[in-house]
């Protein structure tokens, strides 16, 4: 397999929003980012995910454009993102776009065109639909955001299709014209000096919404190949697409360098694991170890040398690993460690969501007055009125709500724990006093260093980029695995529980201790305990 750039770093997730506000006002902004960037190149990182930066009103936290080509002011200017992708760069940091082509805002300069007739040049940049018989919606499409799918527009008495909030329109791929302008504004960032596209909900784009198909259409990876010939197939780049119903075979025809896609996709098996099969995220079930193990080595081999993985715990639509996986309260630093092991010495490209490398943990809340996402609230609107309680509505949203992940990066123990001077724009966590960066960075046996030596040993190891997989059968709630290449054998092993357990591996012979999140002696495997959580990486003789 070719070798890419984008297989041997580690890419860091910023909400701009959240992360650091440089101006009082509350909000994260790119001169914040730009103010941090020496942070994010002690951590080692080699690319950073920027969530939306541009122009919107902001229904959905950036995810809804209404200019592609405009910074949103609250975030600053142009010229301060020219300088966050320049001074990035020196630091040998790439700057990855976020990109929504599924959708735009009902404000977007073509939306606006689309609703003034039917006859309007950009009204089939949009998908439009007339009422069924009986006048009501063209059929039973349902919006991500709770109820249809279908808005009534009554100057044209049409109704238009938003798989997502009743403002962000879907963009119509059936229409050439449209899928150029979009390749053209994608030139336009390429020709800046980004080092790729993140593409939100990239899956969606193929959609036939007349036969109710979103996800996978059939032309879906027709329009991913013209894309990939018309915009950044010509350039050294990392594309990554959102995609919430891959397989390991549809993965492949994402990410086979051979078929000019992407270059990996998010998948997200593991991530409905702790949600009842069939039900919506917010009905909760117990995480068995178990499955995650299969999930996790389905696609570690699946995939093999015929497409790429990502690797993540944590990003902006999804709660704290360590609250959610981990242990948030005795065992915070030791769960977060192991979790970070786990992930990082696997086969992929890893992403940290900011926060993530120093242990931040949900936010409870007690009331919906302090939710501010838009997904949370809509489903707390709808199960209200379904008649659930609502203690287990709340108890949802604390451990699954979008909030969680975009309270404020907790920088020291100050007021607002130094994101910003003003009032911040979602409450910060309280525990900002003890779960600071400042804290992880006066202490060597942190949280940080260990995704810093992570880091390391990925940029420094091929075995972590190109070693083969073999999951190990253990005790349940022992996630232990080797990672073989030329010659070389590490083996990881982790106790993914707050309970003390037995591996029995007594024909182990152990040459290096490469990395672990505890102080013990490690010398033999032959009925090894492991303490809570524990965690290590060792190399092993064949």
């Amino acid at each position: 397999m070719k070798q890419y750039w984008w297989q041997s770093v580690v890419v860091y997730q910023v909400y701009p929003r959240s992360f650091k506000d440089s101006n009082g006002d509350g909000i994260g902004d790119i001169q914040g980012i730009i103010g941090k960037l020496d942070y994010l190149q002690k951590l080692g990182i080699g690319a950073i995910w920027l969530s939306p930066v541009y122009q919107s009103p902001n229904e959905d936290n950036g995810y809804d454009i209404s200019d592609y080509q405009a910074v949103m002011a609250e975030f600053g200017t142009m010229a301060d993102l020219d300088q966050l992708i320049a001074e990035a760069k020196q630091r040998g940091i790439r700057i990855i776009m976020d990109l929504v082509v599924n959708h735009t805002s009902d404000e977007h300069a073509w939306f606006v065109e689309a609703r003034r007739s039917k006859d309007n040049p950009y009204r089939d940049y949009y998908v439009w639909a007339d009422p069924a018989k009986d006048g009501g919606v063209p059929n039973g499409l349902q919006s991500t955001f709770s109820g249809s799918a279908w808005q009534y527009d009554q100057t044209s008495q049409q109704y238009y299709l938003h798989l997502f909030s009743q403002k962000q329109p879907d963009l119509n791929w059936q229409n050439k014209e449209m899928r150029q302008a979009v390749y053209n504004m994608m030139n336009f960032w390429i020709d800046k000096g980004i080092g790729g596209f993140r593409l939100d909900v990239i899956d969606l784009i193929g959609k036939q919404p007349e036969q109710e198909i979103t996800g996978n259409g059939p032309k879906l990876h027709q329009y991913l190949q013209e894309m990939n010939q018309q915009t950044f197939g010509h350039h050294d780049l990392i594309t990554v697409g959102e995609t919430w119903g891959a397989t390991p075979e549809i993965a492949k025809l994402y990410s086979n360098p051979e078929r000019h896609e992407l270059s990996m996709v998010f998948q997200f098996e593991h991530v409905g694991l702790d949600e009842q099969p069939g039900k919506a995220k917010w009905d909760l079930q117990p995480l068995k170890i178990g499955a995650l193990k299969r999930v996790f080595a389905k696609w570690q081999t699946e995939l093999d040398d015929q497409g790429w993985n990502s690797l993540f715990w944590n990003n902006h639509d999804l709660p704290r690993i360590i609250s959610r996986w981990g242990d948030d309260g005795q065992y915070r630093v030791a769960s977060g460690k192991m979790l970070a092991i786990l992930l990082h010495l696997l086969k992929g490209t890893p992403y940290i969501y900011q926060g993530e490398e120093i242990g931040m943990t949900n936010r409870i809340v007690h009331d919906i007055s302090e939710v501010t996402d838009i997904e949370s609230l809509r489903m707390y609107d709808e199960r209200i009125k379904a008649g659930y309680p609502k203690a287990t509505i709340i108890e949802s949203i604390n451990v699954k709500g979008r909030d969680n992940a975009r309270t404020p990066m907790q920088w020291n123990q100050t007021t607002n724990a130094g994101f910003t001077t003003g009032k911040p724009w979602l409450a910060v966590n309280p525990n900002y006093e003890t779960i600071n960066v400042e804290a992880a960075l006066a202490d060597p046996d942190s949280l940080f260093y260990t995704y810093q030596k992570l880091i390391e040993l990925r940029k420094n190891n091929p075995i972590v980029i190109w070693g083969s997989f073999e999951l190990l059968t253990t005790a349940e709630t022992i996630f232990a695995y080797k990672r073989c290449y030329q010659g070389e054998t590490w083996l990881v092993v982790n106790n993914f529980s707050n309970q003390a357990q037995i591996i029995d591996l007594p024909d182990v012979k152990i040459e290096q201790v490469l990395i672990q999140n505890g102080h013990e002696s490690i010398t033999s495997l032959a009925n090894y305990h492991l303490s809570p959580w524990q965690s290590f990486a060792v190399k092993v003789a064949n």
